[in-house]
């Protein structure tokens, strides 16, 4: 039987590599914005930094099991298809796979108490699938990287 994402992605051994390459995307994702909602993002992101220093790495830590749990159905399907390459099947299904992933955000900012934090992901949260869809075939790659 193969192992899902979560015993993959999350085992001991592993799950800190995995926050640390989703970090490392988050971060490289971010710089690489442009326009007006790539600009609110940044300002977002500058935020979240200066109110919150390690609060990217600890909510990655956070929301990574539900994000895995999240792209379960995905991988399952993508490696019963015999797929090649995981973000490009992601991208495929680029605004399906950004809402199942945004949901796991949405709901951790609805839940959240901290008014600085929540206000900066409402103001950026309009735009969000478009840039969650630009960086599909990054956490495609980064996923296969450890579960294939």
């Amino acid at each position: 039987m193969t192992a899902t994402l979560q015993q993959t992605l999350l085992a001991p051994d592993t799950q800190p590599q995995v926050v640390a390459d989703c970090q490392a995307l988050i971060e490289q994702q971010v710089s690489g914005m442009s326009g007006i909602s790539g600009n609110a993002v940044k300002v977002a992101s500058k935020t979240v930094l200066a109110f919150a220093p390690g609060h990217v790495q600890y909510m990655v830590q956070t929301l990574l099991p539900q994000m895995t749990e999240e792209l379960e159905p995905y991988w399952a399907d993508f490696t019963a298809s015999g797929g090649a390459e995981f973000g490009d099947y992601l991208a495929k299904r680029g605004g399906e796979v950004s809402e199942s992933l945004l949901s796991v955000t949405d709901a951790r900012a609805a839940g959240s108490g901290r008014t600085t934090i929540v206000k900066a992901y409402r103001a950026v949260r309009g735009s969000a699938a478009k840039h969650v869809v630009a960086a599909l075939p990054d956490v495609g790659a980064l996923v296969q990287k450890y579960a294939a």
